[in-house]
């Protein structure tokens, strides 16, 4: 590297990018503002910020140093928020536990990770209980409880949250560190093998806040400012949440927890709190919609970042018709996650609604200090005609550096110097990214390939149609032929050739190319998702290998 250094004064403080930076700012910006978790309690930011502080002298007390690993398994809680500062503040490693994935990959995890001391809520005692013996070395549990009463448990505990907390003191000395310190670890699943761990530095996370920040500020659609009421309804175990209680933490917003997900009590918080900034997966925004209509409950102003899976542009042109403001996001575990946003330019805003739901479902535009290419298998780059397919690859200041303890599949993850994402796109001349499937579900037919997602994007848009999924099957004349499984609302009937009828009039007007018509088609009751709420495509292909 070249260039001219700069002159530094002797006493001059180099500023590290820390997480304790970002809790700071929402602490001062608006110590009297409210974080909520569901109906069960309210504090102000200045009693949050003392409670980091208590957090950290309880477990230091626990023998807790930097360098060591903290797990927590517990649903959307003030607690969590506590513990993505307090945790890597002190110098410690924040473990997000997927609390959804089987007892056999809790363990994995945990003992990959390298836990040093595990905080549980109640409900998932039994998880722990099943695996103890297996547990390298044993942990020291602190249980999480909402209740008076201790659950009982065959564990030994080592503390209760609360209580660890009110012998606490709030101002703990929080070193200062090396802003590229290990902050945080969470383990995404693939399709194949076992759970992969992704890790992130106090100076990566804090240059996503500030980005994402920078993509979401300003007037418009989809904006999220210090007015707005946020709350998360994505699993703050899944990539800090999306990374938006950081950033929600730094402007001083009013913060909202639901705790565990019931479509009825989200909905009855949104409105009895005012939430007018969220994110969650399509699936969680299908089952929102229908609670709030059921309810007679309106959410217009609802402003909700959509990830996780496509948003079909039904759902899309639902929410948009109760005057939501429904728009896309895009990233991954090892991106951090955010990438891209499908905010419309302001040229677009004023566009039909049909229009602008096409724009509002394509993955959206780079966020700042993103660079993202379309590339072929040679990592040529490919046109930005909105036609050419390429995969994803990425350069940002927060992608993981790789896989925790597998140089292997690290390498791939980086190779030619790019993290490749898996996923095929296309850019269209706006510079909106569009995925249309992930490299491994592409269908490969009769010499060209069919994108899933497309197919199953446009079989959501006949009305009685609520879920879909398509899959590549063997085929010997073809290669691979798509398999449509479909779940239709209770009380309807539709017959396959109905729906293939529906399909090959998109067909006919050159949506889809006819090759992309299924010729079979599988009505199910419902279909497999993952621990994140994806459909679960891995579990179908198993299902139906032919």
């Amino acid at each position: 590297m070249t260039g001219a250094p700069i002159e530094r004064t002797q006493s001059e403080y180099g500023y590290p990018l820390l997480i304790r930076s970002l809790l700071r700012s929402g602490v001062t910006r608006a110590p009297e503002q409210e974080i909520v978790y569901a109906d069960q309690k309210r504090m102000s930011y200045r009693e949050f910020g003392e409670r980091v502080g208590r957090l950290a002298s309880g477990l230091a007390r626990l023998g807790v140093k930097p360098g060591n690993t903290v797990g927590v398994m517990d649903w959307d809680t003030p607690r969590y928020l506590e513990c993505f500062f307090a945790v890597p503040m002190m110098g410690a490693v924040l473990h997000t536990i997927n609390v959804r994935l089987s007892p056999e990959q809790i363990l994995y995890t945990i003992n990959h990770a390298e836990d040093d001391v595990i905080l549980v809520n109640c409900e998932f005692l039994p998880v722990l209980d099943q695996i103890r013996d297996q547990v390298e070395p044993v942990k020291r549990l602190v249980l999480l409880n909402d209740k008076d009463e201790v659950a009982e448990t065959p564990l030994s505990l080592d503390a209760e949250y609360e209580s660890l907390l009110s012998c606490s003191d709030p101002d703990y000395p929080f070193p200062e560190l090396d802003e590229d310190a290990r902050a945080t670890t969470f383990y995404t699943t693939g399709t194949t093998g076992l759970p992969k761990g992704v890790y992130f530095s106090h100076r990566q996370l804090v240059l996503h806040t500030l980005a994402t920040r920078s993509a979401l500020a300003g007037t418009g659609h989809g904006r999220f400012n210090e007015g707005d009421v946020y709350m998360p309804i994505t699993p703050m175990f899944h990539v800090h949440g999306w990374g938006l209680p950081y950033v929600a933490t730094t402007l001083g917003v009013k913060q909202v927890y639901p705790g565990r997900y019931h479509p009825d009590s989200l909905v009855e918080l949104i409105r009895r709190e005012k939430v007018s900034f969220s994110h969650c997966v399509p699936t969680i925004l299908q089952m929102v919609l229908s609670s709030a209509c059921t309810q007679g409950i309106e959410l217009a102003g609802w402003k909700v970042i959509i990830g996780g899976a496509a948003m079909p542009q039904a759902l899309a042109k639902q929410a948009l018709g109760l005057g939501i403001d429904a728009f896309t996001g895009y990233g991954m575990s090892e991106t951090c996650p955010i990438l891209t946003l499908s905010h419309l330019k302001p040229h677009m805003e004023g566009w039909d609604i049909d229009r602008q739901v096409e724009m509002r479902c394509k993955t959206g535009r780079p966020a700042p200090m993103v660079e993202i290419r379309i590339v072929d298998e040679e990592m040529n780059d490919l046109p930005h005609d909105g036609v050419s397919q390429g995969e994803v690859v990425v350069r940002a200041p927060w992608l993981t550096q790789g896989y925790l303890k597998d140089p292997v599949n690290s390498r791939h993850l980086w190779a030619g110097g790019w993290l490749h994402t898996g996923d095929i796109a296309v850019i269209d001349g706006e510079g909106y990214l569009k995925i249309t499937d992930r490299l491994k579900d592409v269908i490969k037919t009769g010499g060209e390939w069919v994108s899933s997602l497309d197919l199953e994007d446009l079989i959501l848009q006949h009305p009685v149609v609520i879920e879909a999924a398509v899959i590549g099957v063997p085929d010997p004349k073809w290669t691979e032929r798509p398999l449509a499984l479909v779940v239709i609302q209770p009380g309807e009937q539709i017959s396959e050739a109905e729906l293939k009828a529906h399909l090959h009039d998109f067909a006919a007007r050159g949506v889809i190319s006819r090759y992309g018509v299924p010729e079979r088609i599988v009505f199910l009751e419902m279909l497999p998702k993952t621990s994140v709420g994806k459909l679960d495509k891995k579990a179908l292909r198993q299902l139906y290998p032919e």
